[in-house]
């Protein structure tokens, strides 16, 4: 385990302290948990933009391919 010291804003503290607190969990364990979810949101977020940028690169051969496909279902 790694050892950080981290400033806070006072009032993102004292929210943290009463949270920590109202859940019977220990400041570090309360950090821990809220830095371990944070990371999962912005992984997604992460992977949603790369999907994003990936899916617009190939959008037009992708509709070029699907009206190739049409036009054989047409002839068939």
């Amino acid at each position: 385990m790694k050892n950080l010291s981290l400033k806070l804003e006072d009032d993102i503290f004292q929210e943290t302290e009463h949270i920590a607190a109202k859940v019977h969990k220990n400041r570090n364990r309360y950090i821990n948990e809220a830095l371990e979810f944070y990371n999962k949101v912005q992984k997604r977020r992460l992977l949603a933009s790369q999907l994003d940028k990936e899916s617009k690169l190939v959008s037009s051969e992708s509709l070029s391919v699907l009206t190739e496909f049409e036009a054989l279902e047409d002839e068939g």
